[in-house]
C-alpha cells in the first residue's frame, strides 16, 4: 500500500528497455496500440486506437487540448563573432520579448545580439533570469515571428527522441489551433480527422480546451519526497461552449473523458478554483498525485509516461497506484511503444 504522505519519486520507478521508447510516429496515426483499463478492477484489454469507439457510449464527451506546438528551436550565430547559438523559445512576454533557453549560455549575456535565418530574425538579450533562462527581444525582417518560425524553426522534440522528424505536422494534433506550446499534447496525436468525424456521427461529443504545454513537462522531479515538488506554471483557457457541454454531459449522466494529462489538468484546475466548470482562463500549477480528489474526470486517454515523472503520478491518482504500476509492467512485457510517439491507454 502506498503511503501518500511519504511518497518518494522512487515509488514511481519502473524498468523500461530503451528499445521500447518510440522514436517516430506510427502510420496511420490511429494504428497505435491501446490498453483499455478498468479503474475499479485494474483489468486490461489489449486493443488499437482505431477501436476507441467500441469503448465509448452515446452521450460521452471527449475533451481535447487544441494547443499548437511552436517550432521554437532555432539555430543561428552571434552577430559580432559568428559563433554558433541555439535558442528555444519558451513563452512570449510581450509583443517582441520572449523567455528563452539558449546554448551555449555563456555567449548570451545582456546586450549580446544574434542572427537567425540569414537575417530573417534577429535577437538581443535583455535579461538573465534566476534559473538561467534569458529574455530576448526579437526583430523580424518581414511578416511576423510566427511565420518566420514556421520557415526556419525546428520542433522542440523531447530529449528521448533522437531521430529526426521528417514532417513537422506529425508532432501536431490534427485539431491543433492555438499556437503556444513547447511540447505536443501527445495523447491527441492518435486521432485522424476521419476518426473525429466518425466519433461525432456516433453521438459522442467533442469539446476543446487550451493548455499551452511548457517544457516543465519534461523536467525531472528532483526532490525525493513527492510532496516537495513544485509544478511549473502553464496558461489555460476553457471556452464558454466547452463549459456548457461539460455541465450538460454531467447533468445527463454522460462521461467526461479527458484526452491527455493537459486536458485533465485544465479541467481539474478550473474545478478546484471555482468549485465547478465555468468559462475561464488563467495559469495553473496544479499537481495531481495519488490522494487527489477528481471533480470532473470520468475517463482519461493518455500515453505511457517516463518513470518518476509527474505524469505517471497523475495517472496513478486517477487509476490507482497498484493498478498503474501493474499496467506499466504489462505494457513493458507486451512491448508497447512508450512516450510521445508511443501507444496509449484508455482508463475508465
Amino acid at each position: 500500500m502506498l503511503d501518500v504522505k511519504n511518497m518518494t519519486k522512487s515509488d514511481f520507478w519502473y524498468d523500461l528497455p530503451k528499445e521500447l521508447i518510440a522514436q517516430h510516429p506510427i502510420e496511420p496515426r490511429n494504428a497505435s496500440r491501446m490498453m483499455k483499463i478498468d479503474r475499479k478492477t485494474g483489468e486490461c484489454v489489449h486493443s488499437h486506437f482505431y477501436d476507441l469507439c467500441d469503448f465509448l457510449q452515446e452521450g460521452d464527451l471527449l475533451v481535447l487540448n487544441d494547443s499548437r506546438v511552436l517550432p521554437a528551436r532555432i539555430y543561428g550565430k552571434r552577430a559580432d563573432t559568428g559563433s554558433f547559438i541555439e535558442f528555444l523559445l519558451l513563452e512570449q512576454r510581450g509583443n517582441e520579448e520572449w523567455e528563452i533557453l539558449c546554448r551555449p549560455g555563456k555567449k548570451a549575456k545582456v546586450g549580446a545580439k544574434f542572427v537567425f535565418g540569414e537575417g530573417k530574425l534577429t535577437a538581443e538579450i535583455t535579461d538573465v533570469l534566476e534559473d538561467g533562462n534569458r529574455v530576448a527581444k526579437f526583430t523580424v525582417l518581414e511578416g511576423n515571428i510566427y511565420s518566420v518560425l514556421d520557415e526556419i524553426g525546428q520542433m522542440p522534440l523531447p530529449p528521448y527522441i533522437t531521430e529526426k522528424l521528417e514532417d513537422k505536422e506529425r508532432y501536431q494534433t490534427v485539431y491543433s489551433h492555438e499556437i503556444g506550446s513547447s511540447a505536443a499534447p501527445t495523447a491527441g496525436l492518435h486521432f485522424t480527422k476521419e476518426m473525429l468525424a466518425d466519433i461525432q456521427k456516433r453521438g459522442i461529443n467533442i469539446a476543446y480546451v487550451t493548455l499551452h504545454v511548457g517544457l516543465g513537462t519534461f523536467r525531472p522531479v528532483k526532490e525525493d519526497r513527492v510532496l516537495d515538488h513544485k509544478m511549473h506554471s502553464e496558461h489555460y483557457e476553457i471556452p464558454e461552449e466547452t463549459a456548457k457541454m461539460i455541465n450538460e454531459t454531467k447533468a445527463c449522466g454522460g462521461r467526461v473523458i479527458a484526452v491527455g494529462t493537459t486536458s485533465c489538468r485544465t479541467l481539474e484546475a478550473a474545478a478546484q478554483k471555482y468549485g465547478k466548470i465555468i468559462s475561464c482562463e488563467g495559469r495553473t500549477e496544479i499537481f495531481i498525485y495519488p490522494g487527489f480528489e477528481f471533480k470532473v474526470l470520468d475517463g482519461l486517454i493518455t500515453n505511457f509516461h517516463l518513470p518518476e515523472s509527474t505524469l505517471i503520478m497523475l495517472v496513478s491518482a486517477f487509476l490507482g497506484y497498484e493498478n498503474t504500476m501493474n499496467a506499466y509492467k504489462i505494457a513493458v512485457e507486451e512491448k508497447y511503444r512508450f512516450f510521445s510517439f508511443g501507444d496509449c491507454m484508455f482508463i475508465s
